[in-house]
C-alpha cells in the first residue's frame, strides 16, 4: 500500500464513529510549546504537577477500607503519571532550551523531582497498600504491573527500617544533583579549535570546507560538534588536525566531571551497601534481564572472544594501509581510526565515504525515514504547522494509525549551544488508553540545511537516524496501554536498545535507500552498485567497532563493581582501552568525563551490545531481499513493540522469535554484510 493510499484511507477511517476518542484526546492535549512558557510559568507548571502528584499519594493513604484497584492501583498510576510528565519535561528543557538562565531553572527543577520520586519509592505506606491488593481476578497485564513496581520499592529499600530510609533518601538526593552536574558540564563544554592553514582541511568534503570559511583574521574555527568532529576525524589529511580535535573532543567537561563521577561512584556504591549489595554492578542488575553481575563480566568475556580474531585481523589490515604511506609504522593511534579505517575502505573495497555524501541531504534523509517506518509499521506522520517551541527548527508530528491520532513526536535535530551534544531519543509523556497519547522528542545534532548548504549527512549520522527513530516508535506503539507504568519503554533497562539498534539495519537496504537517497544537485537515485558497495566497505571494521564497544562495556562495569574508593579513573580507562582494542590510547585524554551513558547507564553499557546480539536475531526474521515485505513487520510490531512492559523482555524476545536469544546471528553480522 502507498503512502498516498495510506493517508486516504485513514481520512476516511477518521469519519467513524468510534474512531474519534483518541483524536478527541489529541485535539485536547496541548503541544509541549503550545502555551510559551517562560522560566517562571515552566517552573509554575512543573509544580502544579508536583501538586497533584501529591495529592494522588494522599488519595491512596486516606483509604479506610479494602484495597481495590479503583482506589490504590488508579491514583498510584496517576502518581507516575504526573511525577514522570515533570520529570521529562524538565529533563528535555535541560537539555535543549537555548537559554542558559532557563537551563539552570530546568536544572533544579530536575533535581526538586528526583527528591519527590525518592519519597515515593520509598513510601511505606503506599507500598503496603499496593502490596494487599487482591489481584486474582485482574487481568494478567495489571498483575504484571503491581508485581514489578513492588520489586522497584523494594530495591529502592521500602522495607528497611526508618533510619535506614532516611539514610537512602539523602544519599538519593545527593546523586541527583551530582548526576544533572554531571549532564550539564558535558552539554555546556563546547570546544573549539582553530586553524591558521587552510591546507588543514585538504581531504574533507567541498561542501565541508565551504561551509567553514575563515575570519576576518584568516582563522577556520572547528568545533566539537558531530557534524564537524565526524568528518574532520574521518576524512581530514592533517594528521595533527585530527589529534587536536581528538584531544578536545574527549577532554570535554574536564576536569569538572572527574570529581562529579567520582562523588557519584561513591554514592551508588554506598545504596547498594545499604541494600546489601556487594557492589553497584551487582544492585543495578538485579532487576534487568541479565540478572546479576557476574552475567555481565561473562558476557564481557564473550564478546571479547567473539571478536578478537577479526578484530585483530582488521587492525592489521588498517595498519598495512598505514604503512604505505608510513613504512616505519608499528601501531595505530586511536585518534587516527576513523581515518585510516575510510583509507582503507577506498583502497581495498572502492568506497569513499564521501561518495555518498551527496545523496543524503537532510531534508531528503528525514523525509525517508519518515516514509520508511510508515510503510513498516504501517502508521502515517503528519506535521503539525504554525506549533511554538523553543528552536524554530524544532518539528511537531503526530502519528496515525487507522485514522487515530495514537501519538505526538517532535524533531529538534540541529546543534545549538548549550544543547544536548550527542543524539536521543527522549520521553515527552507516557501513554494511557483512553486518556493520554505518548509523546516523545529527538535530540540530534545532524547538519542543518539552509538556502546555501543542503546539510550533507555523514551515511553514519543517517543510521543515527534510523536508530533513534526506532526508540521513537516503540515509545508510540508501546504506549497505548492501560496503564502508565507500564508504557511505552518501560520494560528491563537492558533491553531499551534492540528495537533501536535492529531498525539501523534499515540504512542498508538498496530499496530502501533508492526511495530517498537522491543527489541533492540532480535528483538522481542513489545506484546500487554504490550501495552494495558501501555495504561491503560498512561490514569492514564491525569487529573493531564491537572491540571498542567493549571497552566502554567494561569501563562502566570495572569503576562499579566494587568499592570506589581506590578508582583511578584515568588507569581503569586506558587499561580497558589497551586490553580490549588494538589502538593505542592518547595520552592527555579523559573521555570519561564526557562519556554521558555513565550517568544513566551507570555500569549497564553493556547494554548495547547485548541488545545488539538481540537485534541481529530479530533482525534475520525480516524478508533479507525486501525488509517491507511480507507479515513480518507486522508481526513484529504487535509481538515486540505494542507490548510496552506489559511482560517481561525475555518473554517479548521469545514470542517474536520462538525461541531465547543467542549469538549467532550476531557473530555472522561480525563476519559478513548484510546484503
Amino acid at each position: 500500500m502507498s503512502l498516498l493510499q495510506r493517508w486516504v484511507i485513514s481520512a476516511m477511517l477518521a469519519n467513524i464513529p468510534g474512531m474519534s476518542i483518541a483524536n478527541d484526546i489529541a485535539n485536547s492535549q496541548p503541544p509541549l510549546w503550545s502555551t510559551k512558557p517562560d522560566a517562571a510559568a515552566f517552573e509554575a507548571m512543573e509544580n502544579q504537577r508536583l501538586a497533584a502528584a501529591q495529592h494522588s499519594i494522599t488519595r491512596i493513604t486516606a483509604v479506610k477500607g479494602i484495597r481495590t484497584i479503583a482506589n490504590t492501583l488508579e491514583p498510584y498510576d496517576e502518581t507516575l503519571r504526573q511525577l514522570n510528565a515533570a520529570q521529562y519535561f524538565a529533563g528535555i528543557m535541560q537539555a535543549v532550551h537555548p537559554d542558559a538562565a532557563f537551563r539552570d531553572r530546568a536544572t533544579a527543577m530536575t533535581r526538586k523531582i528526583a527528591v519527590a520520586e525518592t519519597d515515593l519509592s520509598l513510601n511505606r505506606n503506599v507500598y503496603q497498600a499496593l502490596a494487599v491488593l487482591k489481584l486474582r481476578h485482574a487481568d494478567a497485564t495489571t498483575r504484571y504491573y503491581v508485581q514489578r513496581q513492588l520489586l522497584e520499592f523494594r530495591l529502592a529499600g521500602v522495607d528497611k527500617d526508618l533510619g535506614t530510609r532516611l539514610h537512602l533518601k539523602q544519599l538519593n538526593d545527593s546523586l541527583t544533583e551530582e548526576q544533572s552536574t554531571f549532564e550539564r558540564n558535558i552539554n555546556d563544554d563546547h570546544k573549539t579549535i582553530n586553524l591558521l592553514d587552510r591546507s588543514e582541511l585538504d581531504g574533507l568534503p567541498q561542501d565541508f570546507i565551504d561551509s567553514h570559511k575563515p575570519n576576518q583574521n584568516g582563522v577556520t574555527t572547528l568545533t566539537t560538534d558531530y557534524p564537524d568532529y565526524i568528518p574532520a576525524m574521518t576524512f581530514a589529511k592533517s594528521d595533527a588536525l585530527r589529534r587536536r580535535l581528538f584531544l578536545a573532543f574527549n577532554t570535554r567537561a574536564y576536569p569538572k566531571n572527574h570529581d562529579v563521577l567520582r562523588n557519584m561512584l561513591r554514592i551508588r556504591y554506598q545504596i547498594a551497601s545499604l541494600l546489601g549489595y556487594s557492589s553497584w554492578a551487582e544492585y543495578s542488575a538485579s532487576d534487568k534481564m541479565i540478572g546479576n553481575s557476574a552475567a555481565i563480566a561473562d558476557f564481557i568475556r564473550q564478546l571479547d572472544q567473539a571478536a578478537r580474531p577479526l578484530a585483530e585481523r582488521e587492525f592489521q589490515m588498517m595498519l598495512a594501509e598505514k604503512k604505505t604511506t608510513d613504512a616505519s609504522a608499528t601501531t595505530i593511534d586511536i585518534y587516527q581510526k576513523n581515518y585510516y579505517q575510510e583509507q582503507l575502505r577506498r583502497a581495498r573495497f572502492d568506497f569513499d565515504s564521501t561518495s555518498v555524501r551527496p545523496y543524503f541531504p537532510y531534508s531528503k534523509v528525514q523525509q525517508g525515514i519518515l516514509d520508511t517506518a510508515a510503510s513498516l509499521f504501517h502508521v502515517t506522520f503528519r506535521r503539525e504547522l504554525k506549533v511554538s517551541s523553543w528552536d524554530p527548527s524544532v518539528e511537531t508530528w503526530n502519528v496515525i494509525d487507522s485514522g487515530k491520532v495514537i501519538g505526538r513526536f517532535y524533531l529538534d535535530m540541529h546543534p545549538r549551544a548549550g544543547k544536548y551534544s550527542h543524539a536521543e531519543m527522549a520521553p515527552v509523556l507516557d501513554g494511557k488508553r483512553g486518556k493520554q497519547l505518548p509523546e516523545a522528542i529527538l535530540i540530534c545534532n545532524f547538519p542543518a540545511p539552509s538556502a546555501d548548504d543542503p546539510g550533507l549527512m555523514e551515511y553514519g549520522d543517517v543510521e543515527t537516524f534510523f536508530h533513534e527513530f526506532g526508540h521513537l516508535m516503540h515509545m508510540i506503539l508501546g504506549g497505548q496501554q492501560p496503564w502508565v507504568g507500564i508504557s511505552g519503554i518501560s520494560m528491563e533497562a537492558d533491553f531499551v536498545e534492540a528495537p533501536s539498534q535492529m531498525l539501523e539495519e534499515w540504512m542498508h537496504s538498496p530499496q530502501v535507500l533508492a526511495s530517498f537517497a537522491k543527489h541533492y544537485k540532480t535528483g538522481e537515485p542513489i545506484p546500487a552498485e554504490l550501495v552494495a558497495r558501501m555495504n561491503r566497505a560498512a561490514a569492514f571494521g564491525r569487529a573493531t567497532f564491537v572491540s571498542l564497544q567493549n571497552s566502554l562495556t567494561a569501563l562502566s562495569y570495572d569503576i562499579h563493581k566494587g568499592n570506589p574508593q581506590d578508582v583511578d579513573l584515568g588507569a581503569i580507562a586506558t587499561d580497558d582501552a589497551i586490553k580490549y582494542s588494538d589502538f593505542t590510547p592518547l595520552p592527555g585524554t579523559k573521555m570519561y568525563a564526557s562519556f554521558g551513558h555513565l550517568n544513566e547507564y551507570s555500569s549497564r553499557y553493556y547494554t548495547y551490545m547485548w541488545d545488539k546480539v538481540i537485534a541481529e536475531d530479530f533482525f534475520t526474521q525480516f524478508d533479507q531481499t525486501n525488509l517491507l515485505n511480507g507479515d513480518t513487520p507486522m508481526r513484529y510490531r504487535r509481538a515486540v513493540l505494542e507490548p510496552g512492559g506489559s511482560v517481561p523482555a525475555k518473554v517479548l524476545v521469545k514470542n517474536f522469535l520462538g525461541r531465547p536469544q543467542n549469538m549467532a546471528a550476531f557473530q555472522r553480522w561480525m563476519a559478513t554484510g548484510p546484503f
